[in-house]
């Protein structure tokens, strides 16, 4: 993977270890030459794994739509800086510059780009590995709904095995390096011909 879009939060929440972890991934991306692809801020969790992997030399491309440019404190001093219209183009651009997402701990913002993100490869569109780094466990009740929507009929086993999961970066890494996509089903057309 030479660039990793990273979904975490602008907000850098109350316990040091979900930053620390920020931290550590943009410390790996920089040790091993992997390009960030993120929102683009310079505060919370975004700003911590930025600034880690700019400490280092390592490549930081924000992308970030127009209308949070004020709300968000858009970072100055990354490589490249790219401002969509929209926030639907923002994740169109991102999914076109990486070879895999990971998410760590955030709010509303990175459950909606790393749920596209999974509907992308549960489509077919996309084949990229999608991580989770679930520091302190912060994911395990999302993980424990998918396992019900499984139970229950409404994901199939193969498409909640997209989701790669670790508490370890390496781990983590190593993973999505060897993912293989699930093979899709043939499109059924559901709309009756007359």
């Amino acid at each position: 993977m030479k660039r990793v879009a990273v979904f975490c939060g602008s907000s850098i929440g109350f316990d040091s270890v979900y930053a620390n972890d920020a931290k550590k991934l943009g410390l790996y991306f920089s040790q091993n030459n992997i390009g960030l692809v993120y929102g683009g801020g310079k505060i919370g969790m975004m700003g911590a794994i930025a600034d880690i992997i700019l400490e280092n030399k390592g490549e930081v491309i924000g992308v970030i739509p127009n209308l949070l440019r004020h709300e968000e404190v858009a970072h100055n001093d990354i490589t490249q800086m790219i401002v969509t219209k929209k926030m639907s183009k923002r994740k169109v651009k991102i999914s076109k510059m990486v070879d895999g997402y990971i998410a760590l701990a955030g709010g509303f913002g990175t459950l909606d780009e790393i749920f596209e993100a999974l509907t992308l490869g549960q489509l077919g569109i996309e084949n990229k590995p999608i991580g989770i780094l679930n520091t302190k466990g912060f994911f395990n009740h999302i993980l424990q709904q998918l396992d019900v929507m499984v139970k229950e009929g409404f994901l199939k086993q193969n498409n909640r095995d997209m989701i790669l999961v670790s508490e370890g970066i390496d781990e983590l890494v190593q993973k999505m390096n060897n993912y293989k996509a699930p093979k899709m089903n043939k499109v059924v057309n559901t709309v009756a011909s007359k």
